[in-house]
């Protein structure tokens, strides 16, 4: 999260007289004033109205539609920037994309949110938004920050939420938000997302959903199968899953040890109880849950063995810690969190060449992570 205000770098001005924002001029309304983008080689307070251009003007429109939703004037200066910018529409989602795939991820944000601004009710957009923000929010969370990935998630679901309200319905909305819940252990709110999903493709025929369209539909059937084959949906795992994520472990243990009575197989469980178990630092205990849950189907989730070698490192089993960990990254290679772990099992065995190995890598995966940068610092100031 970026603390710093973007709107603090935005004038508001008269313009000068027959100041024009494009070739093909349009009558500008002299009574309310428009917002100007500071440039980067201004000093604060050095600002010269004269001396204004129409791509500060521009720029100033796009920080007010991304991040000033409440001002009365957002209608007058989308004419204005759709007149002086026909594409800009397109050129915003091409330049979103591309800054997303390159993990450039504030700018992206920023281009997002005036995407957004622009066209505050285009679905599409509303569903990129909530992609990109899921997307972030799992860059976090990979990279150990947990409280800004649980602040991304909650922006995420905000805007899942408006794409699934959509009139009339977004399919992918329900598929793509189906995703966003099963990662977050929400099986009965996946569980309604894809059988809506489903409901409102039954009738398409294979020419109409396409390839693509046809892959979604058969794997969303396959999760409802599977969410009904380990009755992952039952109130009692929900009520497990948010108790635990929420600090009453004791509670929440209480509740997934009755849901594996009936339950004994289902893989999701057992990490939950393990899950429950290591926060609570009985290690031994939730060892055990992390091997029965790799055993019941998890050993396909690197957050199973990733859970598994923290409940290691504790006891001081470095070596099989590290198999562990190995067995993740080959699961999610480029998982920072997991790159990490193995970064401190080394300094633990006293490796530093090997620690420094792994934290650069972390560095070359995501050059912003804090923890792996600081890692190294102290790795060079004690050669």
């Amino acid at each position: 999260m970026n603390p710093k205000n973007p709107l603090d770098s935005v004038y508001f001005i008269d313009l000068p007289e027959n100041f024009t924002l494009s070739d093909a001029a349009f009558p500008i309304d002299k009574t309310i004033q428009l917002p100007v983008q500071q440039k980067d080689s201004e000093a604060p307070g050095e600002f010269n109205p004269k001396e204004i251009t129409m791509e500060q003007i521009l720029a100033g429109i796009l920080t007010v539609l991304a991040y000033d939703k409440k001002n009365p004037n957002l209608d007058y200066y989308r004419s204005i920037l759709k007149k002086a910018k026909p594409n800009i529409k397109t050129e915003l989602c091409e330049a979103a994309i591309l800054k997303t795939k390159n993990e450039d991820f504030d700018l992206a944000e920023e281009i997002f949110l005036a995407l957004h601004g622009l066209e505050p009710d285009d679905e599409a957009i509303i569903l990129n938004m909530a992609l990109f923000l899921d997307q972030r929010a799992d860059n976090y969370r990979r990279a150990g920050l947990f409280e800004d990935a649980d602040a991304y998630d909650a922006d995420a679901e905000s805007y899942y939420i408006q794409a699934i309200e959509a009139e009339p319905p977004l399919p992918d909305a329900y598929f793509n938000a189906g995703f966003f819940y099963l990662k977050q252990h929400k099986y009965r709110e996946a569980k309604d997302c894809f059988e809506t999903f489903v409901a409102l493709n039954c009738e398409a025929t294979e020419e109409e959903l396409g390839e693509n369209g046809a892959y979604k539909l058969s794997r969303a059937n396959e999760i409802l199968e599977n969410i009904k084959n380990q009755n992952m949906d039952d109130e009692r795992f929900k009520n497990a899953y948010d108790l635990i994520s929420s600090g009453e472990e004791e509670k929440g243990l209480e509740e997934i040890k009755l849901f594996l009575q009936n339950n004994p197989k289902v893989w999701n469980a057992w990490f939950l109880l393990g899950w429950g178990l290591r926060k609570l630092e009985k290690f031994d205990g939730a060892k055990q849950a992390f091997l029965e849950a790799i055993d019941c189907g998890g050993d396909k989730n690197a957050d199973c063995y990733n859970e598994l070698s923290l409940c290691l490192v504790a006891e001081k089993k470095f070596d099989e810690a590290k198999s562990a960990l190995q067995k993740a990254m080959a699961i999610d290679p480029d998982n920072t969190k997991i790159i990490s772990n193995l970064g401190y099992i080394a300094l633990a065995q006293g490796n530093e060449e090997e620690a420094r190995k792994y934290f650069s890598i972390v560095l070359e995966l995501d050059p912003k992570d804090a923890i792996a940068a600081a890692e190294l610092l102290k790795l060079e100031s004690t050669n």
